[in-house]
């Protein structure tokens, strides 16, 4: 083979880089000479990845369950991979904003539209059973999603909606104390922290408090607003921030209410949620008024946030 001076260019710029590392160009030669080709299977850990579902049952459809949970949490690391580099950008623009958003949006729609798979993808009766193996474990417990809402909004918007304007220039840790989500894992009985809520705090409150402190000045809603002070042309930008309201706090809420409905909602007593969450509160967004960009939306659609939603479900899925 010929030795060209592209390759010759290269090989200089390879042996520069080396250089400057103290290291000799001839090893890493050596190493691409004997290392073995790289296949698919490994790249990904394909083995490693099919390996780790481990069903508590002997159900069948609880290796769906465990899956579609799992390709779940892959999402929210996608996402969390945006949230990070729009929040850690020192020169985000516009332009920059809306491209990683865009990306986020992608995610939630592949993941809403995906959920038809807990809604009408497993039996029923399989699944009543199989999930009492499972207590007190429960997908409220998904510290990523609760991470993907911190980056999104002033924490604020995060509190329960019976606190929100008492506490609004309360400190972040004492909005911590009433941020929404605890709510919807008290004991339906007494009112107290079910097991599942006290898990989820003692494994990740200090990291929600401190990843809190460090996005005041960089979450999504003091971007937005840094970013029009600056005289950037924002409508692309509230256009998909607008969308993402929608996703995280309608949307994605509702797919996991038709999945309760679907499962759980049996006359004349409801059956509980896994962990004991009191799911016909909490889940419909009407209720939490969860709102990342309230100024971005009407007085109007704030007051029926989510209302025509939840009662297509109930009609389309009462069972």
């Amino acid at each position: 083979m010929e030795i060209t001076p592209e390759i010759k260019d290269r090989l200089l710029r390879l042996q520069e880089k080396y250089a400057a590392m103290g290291q000799d160009l001839n090893a890493y030669l050596d190493g691409l000479l004997y290392a073995d080709y790289l296949t698919y299977w490994d790249y990904i850990h394909l083995d490693t990845l099919l390996s780790l579902q481990h069903p508590k049952t002997s159900y069948p459809d609880e290796e769906i369950f465990i899956m579609y949970h799992q390709i779940t949490e892959l999402y929210f690391k996608l996402t969390l991979h945006e949230c990070k580099q729009i929040a850690g950008n020192a020169s985000l623009t516009a332009d920059i904003f809306a491209t990683k958003l865009k990306r986020i949006n992608a995610y939630f729609t592949a993941l809403v539209s995906s959920f038809d798979i807990m809604v009408d993808g497993m039996d029923k009766e399989q699944f009543l059973k199989f999930r009492m193996s499972l207590l007190p474990a429960s997908g409220f417990q998904s510290g990523q999603y609760r991470m993907i809402e911190i980056y999104a909004t002033d924490f604020t918007q995060l509190v329960s909606l019976a606190k929100r304007e008492e506490l609004k220039h309360a400190t972040i840790k004492e909005k911590f104390e009433h941020i929404y989500w605890k709510s919807g894992a008290s004991e339906l009985s007494t009112g107290k922290q079910t097991l599942t809520l006290q898990q989820f705090i003692a494994k990740y409150a200090a990291q929600f408090l401190q990843l809190a402190e460090d996005n005041v000045h960089t979450n999504f809603s003091a971007l937005y607003r840094s970013l029009r002070q600056r005289g950037e042309n924002m409508e692309s930008v509230e256009e998909e921030l607008r969308k993402l309201d929608l996703f995280v706090n309608v949307e994605w809420p509702l797919s996991h209410y038709k999945s309760a409905v679907r499962y759980l909602e049996r006359d004349p007593v409801d059956i509980a949620a896994t962990g004991g969450t009191n799911w016909q509160k909490y889940l419909p967004p009407r209720f939490q008024k969860r709102i990342f960009f309230p100024y971005l939306w009407t007085e109007e659609q704030v007051d029926q946030w989510g209302k025509s939603w939840v009662m297509n479900v109930l009609k389309s899925y009462r069972v």
